[in-house]
């Protein structure tokens, strides 16, 4: 089992969070705390895997709880489960080695797919050995691209994995109308779900300049996505 501290100064929030934790196969909440102070006393008075995060607490930020632990020894993985999205915070977040970021409000799907994205790279790193470049991309794109994003409402998961193995099946990049041919939809449809896979970070996107000089749009699935 991973062992998760919940880490939030609203006591109601924290509390959703852990049943989300629990929900999900493989985690068990070890702990809840409300302050920095809290937080890194349940990391020195018993075994923590994961902690999820809050920025914004009474007594220090998310980001100095991470700096003291750091500077105590302890090198346990943090995901950042807040409601600040000032690009600087996500900066420091990731230079200070928070293995995600979790924007306040989100679904139980949105921090699911962060915890089994979490849990799958445990399994890799478990197995030892050496790694390729190719297992390298993976390993550091696994957070960040495992999983289908929290799709919103009105779009299907169903065609979101019908436009995703078009694309893992091809050869190269592909065109939006040989996506839709592919996966058997309109060309617009196969445009709509490409730009959410595009922002979720799934697919990227590429030009191709043709004879008539305007480009044609190219998407390819992103190595080491699931």
């Amino acid at each position: 089992m991973i062992e998760v501290l919940v880490v939030d100064d609203d006591v109601r929030v924290a509390r959703i969070n852990a049943a989300y934790v629990s929900k999900v196969p493989g985690f068990r909440v070890a702990a809840q705390a409300h302050c920095a102070a809290d937080a890194i006393a349940a990391v020195e008075e018993g075994h923590v895997d994961l902690i999820l995060l809050d920025h914004y607490m009474p007594d220090r930020s998310g980001l100095a709880v991470v700096r003291e632990l750091r500077g105590l020894g302890y090198r346990t993985d943090v995901i950042m489960v807040t409601a600040a999205r000032d690009i600087a915070t996500v900066q420091e977040a990731m230079r200070q080695g928070a293995l995600q970021y979790l924007v306040k409000p989100f679904t139980y799907a949105g921090l699911r797919t962060k915890l089994e994205a979490y849990a799958a790279l445990c399994r890799t790193l478990e197995s030892g050995g050496e790694a390729e470049q190719g297992e390298v991309d993976r390993l550091f794109g696994a957070l960040w691209t495992a999983g289908e994003p929290d799709l919103p409402k009105g779009h299907s998961t169903t065609t979101a994995e019908l436009v995703r193995k078009a694309l893992r099946g091809a050869d190269g990049p592909l065109s939006a109308q040989e996506i839709a041919e592919s996966a058997g939809m309109s060309r617009q449809t196969a445009q709509r779900y490409l730009k959410l896979l595009e922002r979720s970070g799934r697919v990227r996107l590429t030009l191709r300049y043709g004879e008539t000089g305007r480009p044609e749009h190219r998407y390819a699935w992103v190595t080491g996505g699931r």
